[in-house]
């Protein structure tokens, strides 16, 4: 059962993790969108159909010991 005030689509996010990491790697975050930035980091946009999907890309982002500089619902 759905809690009362679960969204009923997919909450995008993006996360930002200060690596820049490699074609190869950022293969293993796919099909998300992954952007190199300026500044040498990499942002990934998702969308999330709940917090236990949320919860399997930072479990991701911590096993590969990378560090997130933001998550934001946008």
């Amino acid at each position: 059962m759905k809690p009362i005030n679960a969204p009923l689509f997919p909450q995008i996010y993006e996360i930002r993790v200060y690596e820049d990491l490699d074609d190869d790697l950022a293969a293993w975050f796919s099909p998300l969108t992954v952007q190199h930035t300026p500044e040498g980091a990499t942002a990934f946009t998702v969308p999330v159909r709940d917090q236990a999907e949320l919860h399997g890309l930072l479990i991701k982002i911590r096993d590969l010991n990378l560090t997130i500089m933001a998550i934001v619902n946008i």
